[in-house]
């Protein structure tokens, strides 16, 4: 088959372009580098470097193309909340583009990856996908109204669509940047140098790690996946963890025992997220292979940045949320 993936260069996106390219298929990635890098792919996958909401571009790059992984976006909650302008022109109107540029050329099949963050708050767990969306950032409603538009457009235009909901994914090749990091690499970098974490309330807070392999299976699967047009899938793990059981499992992983300073500031967050993937387990035949020990020990070993070492700076401190 015939791929594009946009947002190709980035954590997601590169894992997925060069599976699919191992797999035999030809890709195409487009990405604006903001947060991508080239050095991800594998050589022969070309990439064009662009802007998401560049329709002529798009053009170009879905001749003959069979299915489209939509993949760009912003992805800071926090960053969400300072910017929500630029949120919405990358993350619906990026998609809205994309739905254009699709039905101009005459593509059949679009996947979106949203996200968990758009349940927000809710009362049960695990979250399943007839809940109604609870959003409670400008990033989780950007993710919410990219899936109306991809659903809605995909009814008039004639394309089939899918969103993957994908909960907190982690694995090899994360980025780290400078503002608002994301926790897993963030918390492993820090505790390798042996700084002191800060975490908010009494960390039975939850969250579902879902690793970057089993998150690519799901996207893999659901690019030719029979009766999942116009279906939101969940992608998670399925496990509930909180964030004193990922203090202890990334004690486990550096092989050092970990005690976290506990602050009574709220971190703003929901309280609980969890995936049902039953739907994930019907319609994708997903079923998650690897377990939070096993992703943080495979990131410990495969990276540089989160193996211990002597630091020669004073202790620093990192803010668990």
């Amino acid at each position: 088959m015939r791929y594009l993936v946009t947002g190709g260069a980035g954590f997601l996106g590169a894992a997925l372009a060069n599976r699919l390219h191992a797999a035999g298929h030809e890709v195409r990635v487009l990405d604006d580098l903001s947060a991508g890098d080239p050095a991800r792919l594998h050589p022969d996958i070309p990439l064009a470097r662009g802007d998401v909401n560049d329709v002529p571009k798009l053009w170009t790059l879905l001749q003959g193309v069979d299915c489209v992984y939509h993949l760009a976006a912003r992805v800071s909650v926090p960053e969400s909340v300072l910017f929500p302008r630029e949120y919405n022109a990358v993350n619906v109107g990026g998609t809205v583009s994309v739905l254009e540029a699709m039905r101009a050329v005459g593509v059949r099949r679009v996947v979106l990856s949203s996200s968990g963050a758009v349940y927000g708050e809710q009362g049960d767990q695990p979250l399943d996908e007839h809940m109604p969306p609870d959003p409670r950032s400008p990033y989780a409603v950007s993710k919410i109204a990219a899936e109306y538009y991809v659903r809605t457009t995909g009814i008039l235009y004639g394309i089939e669509t899918v969103a993957l909901r994908i909960f907190n994914a982690y694995g090899r090749g994360q980025q780290l940047p400078a503002a608002h990091p994301p926790v897993i690499p963030a918390f492993l970098k820090h505790a390798a140098r042996d700084g002191s974490l800060v975490v908010h309330g009494d960390g039975s807070q939850t969250r579902d790690y879902v690793y970057i392999d089993d998150v690519i299976d799901a996207l893999v699967a659901a690019s030719t996946a029979p009766g999942v047009d116009r279906l939101v899938i969940n992608v998670g793990s399925g496990v509930e963890t909180s964030v004193n059981e990922l203090v202890a499992a990334i004690g486990g992983a550096l092989g050092k025992e970990i005690n976290p300073l506990h602050t009574t500031a709220q971190s703003g967050g929901v309280s609980r997220m969890c995936a049902s993937l039953t739907r994930a387990a019907e319609k994708l035949s997903f079923r998650p292979k690897v377990p939070l020990a096993e992703g943080l020990r495979r990131m410990v070993a495969e990276d540089a940045r989160f193996q211990l070492r002597e630091s020669s700076q004073p202790r620093s401190f990192l803010r668990l949320r």
